[in-house]
């Protein structure tokens, strides 16, 4: 066992954990997240998506040692109930989400792709989610809503 620090959505945590743990696990399990979702264990479908000092990652084998230190961003971390993020609204206006369960790659991927190239295509945003698993035939929607913070990011 070891102590990790890390930053999830902007505090502090700190847990006495085997370092090797996936990060999936301690953000579940120590910390009562549950916007990353274990899906496939095998970093294939993207549920278990958090964002690692800014930067999507498949938490589901990341060891938690690789957080030490780092800023972790979970879909929680985005906006609130209350106050979502821009993207997280789109989502809600273009009815994008059925079951939610893979929502935590979607929005992740979608958001730091968008953001490092405000002006992609359609084209460019669907190919940004390769490897992205949904099977709830929500992803024309998906895709509207990321096209739509597109045209918002990139005025």
């Amino acid at each position: 066992m070891a102590e990790v620090k890390l930053t999830v959505n902007g505090k502090a945590a700190t847990a006495d954990v085997d370092p090797n743990m996936p990060l999936l696990n301690l953000l579940m399990e120590d910390l009562g997240l549950n916007g990353p979702k274990f899906g496939c264990g095998l970093s294939q479908c993207g549920a278990c998506t958090v964002l690692l000092d800014g930067e999507p990652i498949r938490s589901c084998v990341t060891p938690c040692s690789d957080a030490a230190g780092k800023k972790v961003t979970t879909i929680e971390g985005l906006g609130t109930t209350k106050t979502p993020h821009r993207l997280q609204q789109l989502f809600i206006e273009e009815q994008a989400v059925q079951c939610g369960y893979c929502i935590s790659g979607i929005l992740l991927y979608g958001k730091t792709y968008i953001d490092k190239n405000p002006r992609a295509s359609r084209e460019d945003i669907i190919q940004s989610l390769t490897g992205l698993i949904c099977r709830c035939h929500t992803h024309s929607r998906m895709v509207k809503a990321l096209e739509r913070y597109a045209q918002e990011v990139g005025k």
